[in-house]
């Protein structure tokens, strides 16, 4: 894997017109990174196309990525650095037209009020519940794909 950004597929859908649900998981931890694709798994939910992940380990690869388009759900690390996940929702949100849904990972509970300020959909708190990042997750897929035309 590269430590930019690098892509995994996951399958085809036979019950969907779209191939996959594109994943941007942004963290400078590999570890990290790994948790979240762990935790959601190829195929989160029955209803949903297989996930396909894009890895970023840095913000200049999630601004490529982004502008290069085709992403449906954004999870941020809150604690990644030197960009941080929130800030970086922010700008995100202030920049790109019709902005991906944002899946804020953040450093604990109590910093949910830091995921509204972010501008992030939803945030999930450190340690990772990998049924409450999936659950997020798959929420975040269903509402992006309900406004996207097929691919």
């Amino acid at each position: 894997m590269s430590a930019e950004a690098t892509s995994s597929h996951a399958g085809s859908s036979a019950r969907s017109d779209r191939r996959s649900v594109r994943v941007l998981v942004y963290s400078d931890d590999r570890n990290t990174r790994d948790k979240v694709r762990f935790g959601i798994g190829k195929r989160p939910d029955r209803d949903l196309p297989p996930v396909e992940f894009v890895e970023c380990a840095t913000y200049q690869a999630v601004l490529k990525t982004l502008d290069a388009g085709g992403i449906d759900v954004v999870i941020l690390d809150g604690e990644a650095v030197p960009t941080g996940g929130m800030g970086l929702s922010r700008q995100l949100k202030d920049e790109i037209f019709r902005c991906p849904p944002i899946l804020l990972l953040t450093g604990r509970t109590q910093d949910a009020w830091l995921a509204t300020w972010s501008r992030a959909d939803a945030a999930v708190p450190y340690p990772l519940d990998p049924l409450a990042l999936c659950r997020a997750t798959v929420e975040l897929a269903r509402r992006r794909l309900a406004t996207q035309p097929a691919h």
